[in-house]
C-alpha cells in the first residue's frame, strides 16, 4: 500500500527562513507537493510567489512574543498547523574572545531561544489533535564544531539537544520529531558572514574560512536537503536526518562512533586546516 501523499499527512506548514537557500527549497518541495505554506523571510520581496503560498515577514531578532505569535497566526489562518519547519538562522564568524560577548548571547538567543519558542507553540497547537511534524533544522556542527563559529555551534548543539528530549518526552503522541542536520550546502550562508566582516580573517582564522569557502564552492545544492526532508516526513518516524555531501552527512559522523575524542578533534583541526 502507498504511503499517502504529503500533503495529505500535512496539509499546513510553516517554513521560516523560505526566502532564500535551504528554506526556500523545502517550501518549493512542499509547495509542489500539494502543501499550503506560511513562509517567512525578513524580506517579503525575496519569497516565492506561488499558489498556496502564504508570505510572512519575521525576524529573529524581534523576540519571543513575536515568535509565538507567529505560530498562533498561521494557526487561525491555516485552519490548524500541521507542519513547522524551522530553519531560520545566521553565523556570526570571529574568534570567541574577539568577538564582543554580546554579540554571542544574541546569537544564542535567536537561534536557540527562538527555536524554544516556536516549538513550544507548535507542539502545544498540534499536541490536541494528536498528529503534527516539528522539524527544527540543526546543523552537523552539533556534532562537528566549526572553529571560529562557537556561538553557532553552542546553539545549534543545544537545538538537537531539545529535540532529542522531546523524542522521549513525546513519545506515543503521534507527532513527529525530526533533528534536521545539514552539512554544508551551497546557499549565501557564508556571504552573510561575511558582509559583516571589517577586516577579512587572517592567520588561523583566515586558513579555516578560506577552508570554507573551498567547501561551500563544491558543496551540493539545497535541493538535495529538501529530497532529504521530504523522504523522511513521508517515513513519519521520529529521528535525527543528517543530510549533504557522502562525507560530511555519512562518513565523518560514523568515525564519530568509533574514534577516540582527542583523534576526532585532531582530525576536525586537520579539516579545517588548523594544523
Amino acid at each position: 500500500m502507498s504511503r499517502p501523499a504529503l500533503a495529505q499527512r500535512y496539509p499546513t506548514a510553516l517554513v521560516t527562513g523560505a526566502g532564500a537557500g535551504l528554506g526556500r527549497a523545502f517550501a518549493e518541495m512542499l509547495l509542489a507537493e500539494g502543501v499550503a505554506v506560511w513562509g517567512t523571510s525578513r524580506r517579503l520581496d525575496r519569497l516565492p510567489v506561488a499558489p498556496r503560498f502564504h508570505p510572512l515577514e519575521f525576524d529573529l531578532a524581534a523576540g519571543n512574543a513575536a515568535a509565538a505569535a507567529l505560530v498562533q497566526q498561521v494557526e487561525q489562518e491555516s485552519g490548524g498547523l500541521s507542519l513547522l519547519v524551522h530553519n531560520a538562522g545566521y553565523g556570526i564568524f570571529g574568534a570567541f574572545e574577539g568577538v564582543p560577548v554580546g554579540d554571542w548571547c544574541a546569537q544564542i538567543d535567536g537561534l536557540l531561544g527562538r527555536s524554544v519558542v516556536l516549538t513550544h507553540a507548535a507542539l502545544t497547537a498540534m499536541r490536541p489533535r494528536g498528529r503534527g511534524a516539528i522539524v527544527n533544522v540543526s546543523s552537523l556542527a552539533a556534532e562537528l564544531p566549526i572553529p571560529f563559529l562557537s556561538g553557532y555551534n553552542v546553539a545549534k548543539a543545544g537545538l538537537s539537544a531539545l529535540m532529542e528530549s522531546l523524542m522521549l518526552e513525546a513519545a506515543g503522541t503521534g507527532i513527529t520529531f525530526l533533528d534536521f542536520r545539514p552539512g554544508d550546502y551551497r546557499t549565501g550562508f557564508n556571504q552573510s558572514m561575511s558582509a559583516a566582516f571589517t577586516v577579512a580573517p587572517a592567520g588561523a582564522a583566515g586558513r579555516v574560512w578560506a577552508a570554507l569557502e573551498a567547501t561551500l564552492a563544491a558543496a551540493p545544492q539545497p535541493a538535495r536537503a529538501a529530497a532529504d526532508l521530504r523522504r523522511a516526513l513521508r517515513r513519519g518516524r521520529s529521528g535525527v536526518v543528517r543530510s549533504g555531501g557522502f562525507f560530511q552527512a555519512v562518513l565523518a559522523p560514523l568515525g564519530l562512533r568509533f574514534f577516540p575524542q582527542g583523534w576526532r578533534r585532531a582530525a576536525l583541526a586537520r579539516y579545517h586546516h588548523l594544523s
